[in-house]
């Protein structure tokens, strides 16, 4: 740990005048809400029928207004934009192509991934071998990956970052105005005209909007008067769509059993809450960024996002392991939502941050490495094939579970029947063909 935070020291003082410090708090503080958030309101609860998962917002629907604030996921992808715009101007200074540049964002990506997901197929596995997989064990084994759908897009978001740029280049504010827009013709197709399977189409068009959003970041076009009206606006736009019309759920993160997810897939709800969201974090930027030159601030900053992704991958892993002791222990537990719940929040969270410290401490090696890939180019065709292939076996393990690995359990992903198995293959395949691409021509 000591040596860790001399790094994050030395790391600090070595920042360069003109680094946006404000970007690399928006990527820590992002994930560290969608943490405390899943601590927060999942729910592990023994019922006559079983173990199931629940969540808190379900006996608590005064509570959804607070995943206003909660749902920070576009704040992530918005950030990604920032990050994306200046790594595409940065391998084209050097004279790189469209396959360094993914293979290397993609590389630094799976590494703590793979790790992730090697632990927990063993462990799936084990349990489905040894006739263990009931309880939370199961639970754990097929809702633990369930978050990876988030790498799975941004794998996909970022394999289309340099075409995206080079549109934002020639159209600026129009780009993401025609994604927004799709993602409405989206929405009107699927609940007007009852066309279900369309809705997928939006974890592009929202997500890429948002994506887009960094780049006019990168690019000072967000100034404080277009940002105070993306939040007005967005937020008009939110209550009207969820509050006054009630076409959408109030809620931004997915409820058991409710009819409709504003986040699976992206709705327009969903969209509208990224752009006042976005607005609000650009109003922020100047009094932040001022805290920011805080040595000691800007010094746990870069610590924490040394270790961001491993701290989100195995986050989950602390919540189950918490709730297993608690289950196997029958130790009483408050009824969820009650007073003394919420009581008891603060205790639990400090004590799912010392077993996920834990956790990190163990795997953040493979966060930390920086193993160089292969370079020398590669066909920019093969290297967009093999993202591709990353981002849809990353999406069939979150979609499908490791629950049932060996009885070959599968679901219908884009009307291709999908298990985990094939998930993992498919991974893997992609990630050797973008580190050994170039060696084929």
């Amino acid at each position: 740990m000591n040596q860790q935070s001399t790094s994050a020291a030395s790391l600090a003082a070595a920042t360069p005048t003109d680094r946006d410090r404000y970007v690399d708090f928006l990527r820590v503080f992002s994930i560290g809400v969608v943490v405390l958030g899943h601590w927060l309101m999942a729910v592990v609860e023994v019922r006559p029928g079983g173990v199931r998962v629940g969540n808190v917002l379900a006996e608590a629907p005064a509570a959804h207004y607070l995943t206003w604030l909660l749902q920070v996921m576009p704040l992530f992808f918005f950030v990604g934009g920032f990050a994306h715009a200046t790594g595409v101007r940065s391998v084209a200074a050097r004279g790189g192509g469209y396959a360094d540049f993914v293979r290397a964002r993609v590389d630094r990506l799976l590494r703590p991934t793979a790790v992730f997901l090697a632990v927990w197929t063993v462990l799936a596995v084990g349990l489905e071998l040894t006739g263990h997989q009931d309880g939370v064990g199961r639970i754990a084994s097929r809702t633990i990956v369930q978050p990876l759908w988030f790498i799975g897009v941004y794998l996909g978001v970022m394999a289309l970052a340099p075409l995206m740029y080079r549109w934002h280049v020639r159209h600026g504010a129009a780009v993401p105005v025609v994604l927004f827009a799709a993602a409405v013709g989206v929405d009107a197709a699927r609940f007007g005209l009852g066309l279900d399977a369309l809705g997928a189409l939006n974890l592009a068009f929202v997500w890429l909007a948002v994506h887009q959003l960094g780049f006019r970041y990168a690019d000072g076009a967000l100034t404080r008067r277009v940002a105070a009206v993306m939040a007005v606006a967005g937020l008009l736009c939110v209550l009207a769509l969820t509050v006054v019309t009630g076409l959408y759920p109030v809620s931004m993160v997915g409820l058991p059993g409710a009819r409709v997810s504003n986040m699976s897939p992206p709705t327009v709800a969903l969209a509208a809450h990224a752009v006042w969201l976005v607005g609000l974090a650009v109003l922020l930027r100047a009094p932040m960024s001022r805290w920011l030159q805080d040595r000691r601030v800007w010094t746990v900053v870069v610590g924490a996002n040394g270790v961001v992704m491993t701290t989100f991958l195995w986050h989950l892993t602390a919540l189950f392991a918490g709730h297993a002791v608690l289950v196997a222990g029958d130790l009483p537990v408050p009824a969820t939502g009650s007073g003394g719940w919420w009581l008891s929040r603060p205790l639990w969270i400090v004590l799912l941050a010392l077993v996920t410290a834990a956790l990190v401490s163990l795997f953040r090696g493979a966060e930390g490495l920086r193993r160089a890939a292969v370079t020398g180019g590669g066909a920019a065709s093969l290297a967009g094939l093999a993202a591709a292939g990353t981002c849809l076996g990353i999406l069939g393990i979150a979609l499908t579970g490791l629950d049932g690995v060996l009885a070959g359990r599968s679901i219908t992903m884009f009307a291709i029947p999908m298990t985990a198995t094939g998930g993992l293959a498919l991974t893997a395949t992609g990630w050797l063909l973008l580190r050994y691409g170039a060696l084929l021509r």
